[in-house]
C-alpha cells in the first residue's frame, strides 16, 4: 500500500508541477504535513512524546532539520484535536526513502516502541493524514523565523481552486506579485506550497507568522487596503474572483519541541 501511495504521489507531482522543467523543479523543496488527529488529551500526550523523543530525533539523525510542530489555538476544546508536523525534504527521492530509513533505525524503533506497537484497544491517535507540497518558484526553500516567541501565531492558509487552470493562475498571482506584498508588509511566510498529493486538490498552502492574534488581525486589514493588492486583485488576467473556491485558515502555536 505504501508503494502504491508513493507512486500515486509521484504521478501527481508530474501532473501538477508548474510549467518549469523537472530539472528545475527538483531544486525546490518538497514539504510534507503529517497531521495527527486525536480524540483526547491522553492521545495528545502520547503523540507529543513520540514526536519529541523518537520521530524528530530520527529525522535529525538523517540530516532533516527545521521540522515544525504546531497545534491549533483551539486544540484544548476541539473534539478533533490535531498536531501538525511540517517536514522539509530536499527532493521527492528523500521523501520516498524516509519510511524505509525509519523502519531500519534501531533507535527510532526503541524510542517509539510504545507508540508504534500500541494496543489496538488503546490507539495513540485516531488517524494520520499526509499532505505533500512542492515549493513555489518565488520561495523555493523555507524562510524560518529568527526568534522563538511563545506568543507567535502561525496561520496555515489553504486555497482550493475549482479547476487546475485557475489553480495555476492563482499560483502565478502569488509568484508574480502577491508574495512581494507579503514580504513588504512583514508577513514572513515560512513556506508556500502547491499541493501535489492530498485530500483536497487543486490547492495551495502557505503559512505566515504574526506576533499575536491581534497583530494578525491588524496585518490582514493593512493587506486588504494595500494599493498593490487592490491593483492585482482587480487585474483580469488573474481571474481573482473565481480562482479560489474555498479558503481555510488555521491559527496555531508551535510546540516547545518544534525546531522553530
Amino acid at each position: 500500500m505504501n508503494k502504491i501511495f508513493r507512486l500515486t504521489a509521484i504521478i501527481f507531482s508530474f501532473m501538477f508541477l508548474s510549467n518549469n522543467s523537472y530539472s528545475k523543479a527538483i531544486n525546490k523543496m518538497i514539504f510534507q504535513f503529517r497531521i495527527y488527529h486525536l480524540k483526547d488529551e491522553k492521545q495528545v500526550s502520547i503523540t507529543d512524546s513520540f514526536l519529541q523523543h523518537a520521530f524528530i530525533p530520527a529525522l535529525h539523525r538523517f540530516g532533516i532539520k527545521n521540522i515544525g510542530v504546531f497545534k491549533p489555538l483551539d486544540n484544548d476544546t476541539a473534539v478533533d484535536k490535531k498536531i501538525y508536523v511540517l517536514i522539509p525534504f530536499a527532493s521527492v527521492d528523500q521523501w520516498m526513502k524516509i519510511d524505509e530509513r525509519l523502519h531500519s533505525d534501531l533507535f527510532f524503533k526503541k524510542d517509539g516502541e510504545s507508540f508504534l506497537h500500541a494496543d489496538a484497544a488503546a490507539p495513540p491517535f485516531q488517524r494520520m493524514e499526509s499532505i505533500l507540497m512542492n515549493a513555489f518558484d518565488g520561495q523555493p526553500a523555507m524562510d524560518l523565523p529568527k526568534h522563538k516567541d511563545a506568543d507567535r501565531v502561525f496561520e496555515l492558509r489553504s486555497y482550493e481552486s475549482p479547476t487546475v487552470h485557475l489553480a495555476d493562475t492563482k499560483r502565478a498571482m502569488f509568484n508574480n506579485d502577491e508574495m512581494e506584498i507579503f514580504m513588504r508588509l512583514g508577513f514572513n511566510p515560512v513556506f508556500y506550497g502547491e499541493v501535489i498529493s492530498g485530500g483536497r486538490m487543486p490547492n495551495l498552502m502557505y503559512m505566515p507568522i504574526f506576533k499575536s492574534v491581534d497583530d494578525r488581525n491588524a496585518q490582514w486589514k493593512v493587506f486588504g487596503s494595500d494599493p498593490k493588492w487592490k491593483e492585482i486583485s482587480a487585474d483580469p488576467k488573474y481571474e481573482n474572483k473565481v480562482s479560489v473556491s474555498h479558503i481555510d485558515s488555521i491559527l496555531m502555536h508551535s510546540t516547545d519541541y518544534s525546531d522553530y
